[in-house]
């Protein structure tokens, strides 16, 4: 599982930066293209970064997927549980299996509606317009997101069941920062 965990992790700290970096050289592209600088605009126009906005659409829709799945597992995903902590301890542990159940469930209809359609998508030629990439490439996300919730959400459901504990995301907690205190101390 750690390898799973360290892959969604790296995948989503992947594509932000590199989001991040490709909209950063765009804009500094169109700044510098704008100056009234003759040599540097010539340059500078033959350098075409239309596709970088489509690329970076792309990116933060797979960002998004992945993301959502890791905040299953981290358990940072909004939720509203005043009425369900008003239960008593086998109520709300049986209300909080069916609402995880029902998690997986529906993650795993997108999955497989979302499979289906990159199916069919993968049947045809149709690609981006600026980066020309096969689009059942860019829909493959719905699926492969949607997928790994649903197993985040079993998964979660199953250490629930287990023992009787849900992630809990800690808004102070630094990942690393009291590892290093620590050791320290």
């Amino acid at each position: 599982m750690k390898f799973l965990d360290h892959l969604e992790e790296w995948l989503i700290a992947s594509l932000m930066g590199a989001a991040t970096f490709i909209i950063f050289v765009a804009v500094v592209h169109r700044y510098l293209s704008g100056l009234p600088i003759p040599w540097l605009q010539d340059e500078l126009i033959q350098i075409n970064t239309s596709w970088a906005q489509e690329l970076c659409i792309y990116m933060f829709v797979w960002m998004a997927k992945f993301g959502a799945a890791y905040g299953v597992r981290t358990g940072i995903h909004v939720g509203i549980d005043v009425v369900i902590n008003r239960l008593s301890a086998p109520w709300r542990n049986k209300f909080i299996v069916f609402g995880l159940l029902a998690g997986a469930l529906f993650t795993g209809i997108v999955g497989a509606l979302g499979a289906s359609f990159v199916w069919d998508i993968g049947h045809t030629d149709q690609t981006s317009p600026d980066l020309e990439v096969p689009m059942w490439l860019v829909y493959l996300a719905v699926p492969a997101g949607s997928w790994l919730m649903c197993f985040r959400f079993l998964q979660v459901m199953v250490h629930f069941v287990r023992t009787g504990d849900l992630p809990k995301h800690d808004h102070a907690h630094v990942e690393g920062l009291d590892d290093e205190l620590g050791a320290k101390a």
